[in-house]
């Protein structure tokens, strides 16, 4: 193509790339708490907001920053056995759209109590990371954005390790494949729950304290979960990988469309493009691209 610039759609495709990896981070709470409990967690958009709430709100009260950080990973490890107790066991074996009622109301619950306790104002969160770029083969590259995504990579090695090599993990494997199986053969479904979402809560930290970062932490962090609704479309709800490969394809791909496709239709196209291509794939294979297929029974 005449005029067309390689290294400038790399750079492109790179940014997209390195925001993807951030758009699966916030992915993977959910498929943590699909895959165990089939709950569409519509409440982890306010779980990260609420992380990030309690930590810039304590380390402005003058708490250390790892203090801080223990003390938030504290809070959401009480958080999520709390919505286990109070939410989900009490909704066990419900239909689907009813626990899915559920999180949503959640979400405004978690939104008011993180403002009731700390506050409406914008903070700003400043984790010590540079957002200067720097070159690599001719290519600018965000060092806020490298680093977070080395550090939602390291969360995702973390996470897999741990439900690959420990009991806990194994045991969460069991119910993910199959709940009544596991609970043959003695496995505690109650605890397993409440250690996913322990964990989902840990997800949430971690992306609440990267994208309150970027954003600055204010209410409107919660949306994010709508960025991660195209990503689990694509990829699968009850895949890891899935949540990871899709979030660097839509990063790379609404990058790409905005500068390439985005003249065409006047701009913008940036915001609305994923849930295109998540339309798509919809129509073409409803269980995503790394999901377990539907199988249809007449």
């Amino acid at each position: 193509m005449e005029g067309f610039d390689l290294l400038f759609a790399a750079e492109v495709a790179v940014g997209g790339l390195l925001s993807g990896v951030m758009y699966a981070l916030v992915a993977i709470g959910f498929v943590l708490i699909y895959k165990t409990s089939g709950v569409l967690n519509f409440a982890q958009g306010a779980m990260v907001l609420f992380a990030a709430l309690t930590f810039v709100s304590l380390v402005e009260r003058g708490v250390p920053f790892w203090a801080a950080i223990a003390a938030t990973l504290l809070v959401m490890t009480a958080l999520g056995f709390a919505i286990e107790r109070t939410v989900l066991r009490p909704l066990a074996n419900r239909p689907p759209m009813t626990l899915f009622m559920a999180t949503l109301g959640l979400s405004y619950v978690i939104e008011g109590a993180a403002q009731l306790i700390w506050g409406t104002q914008v903070h700003r969160l400043d984790l010590g990371i540079s957002n200067a770029p720097f070159v690599v083969w001719g290519i600018f590259i965000s060092t806020f954005d490298l680093v977070a995504a080395a550090i939602a990579a390291a969360m995702v090695a973390a996470l897999t390790a741990f439900f690959r090599f420990t009991h806990t993990g194994l045991a969460f494997r069991a119910v993910a494949d199959d709940q009544f199986a596991a609970l043959a053969v003695g496995l505690r479904l109650g605890r397993i729950w409440g250690t996913v979402w322990t964990a989902a809560g840990v997800v949430a930290l971690v992306a609440g304290l990267l994208w309150g970062a970027r954003l600055g932490v204010q209410f409107s962090l919660s949306l994010i979960v709508l960025k991660a609704l195209p990503v689990l479309v694509l990829g699968g709800f009850d895949s890891i990988l899935g949540a990871i490969v899709a979030g660097l394809v839509i990063g790379a791909t609404e990058k790409l469309a905005e500068v390439y496709i985005g003249p065409f239709f006047g701009g913008g196209i940036e915001g609305w493009f994923a849930y295109a291509v998540a339309l798509l794939v919809l129509l073409v294979r409803p269980s995503g691209l790394f999901g377990q297929k539907i199988v249809e029974r007449y």
